[in-house]
């Protein structure tokens, strides 16, 4: 018998279009390295792996390269793979628990709605390799326990950047965040308040489609700026996506849609 393996596109209601991500349907425990391994193979920006216990689920999210703390579009993915694959009733609320503590995800018809902690970003001086990588001055810089916060001048700033990532690779961080008020406001599939991109080289994603996690921080920076509790973020990558925030009070709802790309069998022989 092999794995149950789905790649799901996440922060989007299209096929090819915001992150995708895969989840493996594990069974029984496997090995940390094999988890590692079975992520390099894929070679998306995260694989997640989801396990039942006594009360929800165990998730644990990698890179190629490395396991992370905290991934929204991952978690999104896996919650539609349990409803969709059965292993859940959709009625029922998705309990995970994980390396940042407990999460949840609901299903509110076209959108999953995931209930994470806010990762609210704290001023701080920025690097001479940051400035020097991003090639101009911010308006803000931000840190959080992960990564750099950075606003910038305009949405036109945020979607031409084109940063240096063996710099960005250095920095003490997990990577960079780059933001700006909406200046377009319309993107196809919707409207948006705020922009961003967001680049990882550290743990081997030069730049991330749609980061859930991002939005951890951007909702509670953006919340006190614009003066609005719910917000609409666009992740302006390639692929693009829609992050729906909502701030209650240390916690951040992010919504989004998901849509299944592939759905099969991981062989299993030599792992």
């Amino acid at each position: 018998m092999g794995l149950e393996m789905w790649i799901i596109d996440a922060f989007t209601k299209e096929r090819f279009k915001g992150n995708a991500a895969a989840v493996c349907l594990l069974s029984e425990p496997i090995e940390e390295r094999h988890m590692q391994n079975i992520a390099a193979e894929m070679n998306l920006s995260e694989t997640a792996f989801v396990i039942k216990e006594n009360e929800g689920f165990g998730l644990r999210w990698f890179t190629p390269v490395a396991e992370v703390e905290l991934c929204g579009h991952a978690t999104l993915a896996t919650a539609h793979a349990l409803w969709e694959s059965g292993t859940l009733p959709v009625t029922e609320e998705a309990t995970f628990s994980t390396k940042s503590g407990v999460l949840t995800a609901r299903n509110e018809g076209e959108w999953i709605e995931l209930n994470f902690p806010t990762e609210a970003p704290q001023a701080a001086q920025a690097p001479e390799a940051l400035i020097e990588a991003l090639g101009l001055i911010p308006r803000y810089v931000g840190r959080n326990r992960m990564d750099y916060i950075i606003e910038v001048d305009s949405e036109d700033t945020v979607r031409t950047l084109q940063p240096d990532f063996n710099l960005i690779k250095g920095l003490d961080a997990r990577g960079v965040i780059v933001t700006s008020k909406a200046n377009k406001r319309v993107e196809v599939g919707g409207s948006y308040d705020v922009v961003s991109r967001a680049f990882f080289p550290a743990i081997g994603i030069d730049e991330d489609p749609v980061t859930g996690s991002a939005h951890c921080a951007l909702a509670p920076y953006w919340s006190k700026r614009l003066r609005k509790d719910e917000l609409i973020g666009y992740q302006a990558s390639a692929r693009g996506g829609f992050v729906r925030m909502q701030l209650v009070e240390n916690r951040v709802l992010l919504s989004g849609g998901a849509v299944t790309v592939l759905r099969g069998e991981l062989q299993t022989d030599n792992i």
